[in-house]
């Protein structure tokens, strides 16, 4: 019964912070690579952060440097810390893990959390 369940989601004001946390059950996590995604209105999903077994990250260009991933391997969850919050940073964000890169890389592989609604005013 694999299970992602996000919390952290809500409404910021630019140039705030918010952390997203994910809360993964029913696989072997600390073997698994994790992914934040996100999809704005009218907009393709797209991934945001992912973070391999090893703890090594990759980001997408437009949240580098704002951002950050980590996971706690004893807790079977993963975080995305967000700071200087921008409009454009509105979406609704998903958490997905994956046996390789490749799996949580690709839009139909993997298993997805439910999504959170991160809303960022002007």
């Amino acid at each position: 019964q694999e299970r992602l369940v996000e919390s952290g989601g809500g409404l910021v004001q630019a140039g705030g912070s918010l952390r997203l946390s994910c809360k993964v059950s029913g696989i072997d996590f600390n073997r698994n690579a994790m992914a934040w995604f996100r999809q704005a209105p009218g907009k393709q999903r797209e991934m945001v952060a992912v973070i391999r077994s090893s703890g090594g990250t990759l980001y997408s260009d437009s949240v580098k440097g704002r951002f950050t991933i980590s996971r706690d391997n004893a807790a079977d969850t993963f975080d995305l810390q967000m700071n200087s919050l921008e409009p454009e940073d509105t979406a609704v964000y998903f958490c997905k893990t994956g046996q390789s890169l490749g799996s949580v890389l690709s839009p139909t592989m993997g298993y997805w959390g439910q999504g959170t609604q991160v809303t960022v005013s002007s």
